[in-house]
């Protein structure tokens, strides 16, 4: 995740590109429940700026980026989508669901944008709105009540003197044998056929 942006402008085919990626994502019942707040106007970009006071506090630079995306999860997008014949939930009911798939599919999406960031030789960070600034958020940008958004994805040119990682960071960075369970949850060995004497 990168948080120090020059203001260096992006080409409108990277941005073209960013945002084509996401439709890509996987999701459920290719529902694509979700929409994009994409920003690239400067003056777009400052109105952004206010809803998210402590990712400016702690990185200033964030503002410089060219790009900011709000990824938006429409939850009744997916409801409808499987009320449909071929799927048969007419009640709608979300109890349904073993999980939220319009957030989890939305996430897919703004990872394909991170993803291609990457790609395209840019530094990127996905961070979230707090929920005290959801409502004035959607009212600055007309955001519809059922558009849940996810966080935002702020994308831009690395600075030339990118502050170095935290040496914390690395410490708490966890290791594939902490979370990786092979055969049955609790073992980390490197097979997939050990399994626990009963």
């Amino acid at each position: 995740m990168v948080r120090h942006y020059s203001d260096r402008p992006l080409p409108d085919e990277v941005v073209e590109r960013v945002l084509a990626n996401a439709l890509r994502a996987p999701s459920a019942g290719f529902s694509q429940g979700w929409a994009f707040l994409a920003l690239t106007d400067p003056a777009d970009r400052q109105r952004f700026w206010p809803f998210v006071p402590t990712r400016v506090e702690q990185s200033p630079e964030i503002q410089n980026a060219p790009l900011v995306v709000v990824p938006l999860a429409h939850k009744a997008t997916y409801l409808a989508r499987y009320a449909e014949k071929d799927k048969g939930w007419e009640d709608r009911a979300e109890s349904r669901w073993p999980a939220p798939y319009w957030f989890i599919d939305t996430g897919m999406a703004a990872l394909l944008m991170l993803l291609t960031a990457v790609d395209e030789g840019l530094g990127a960070c996905f961070f979230g709105i707090m929920p005290e600034q959801l409502d004035p958020f959607r009212a600055e940008f007309g955001v519809p009540a059922a558009y849940a958004p996810i966080g935002a994805i702020s994308i831009g040119y690395r600075t030339d003197d990118l502050p170095p990682q935290s040496a914390a960071i690395e410490e708490r960075r966890k290791s594939p044998a902490q979370v990786v369970h092979r055969g049955q949850f609790g073992q980390a060995g490197l097979g997939g056929s050990e399994r626990p004497v009963r």
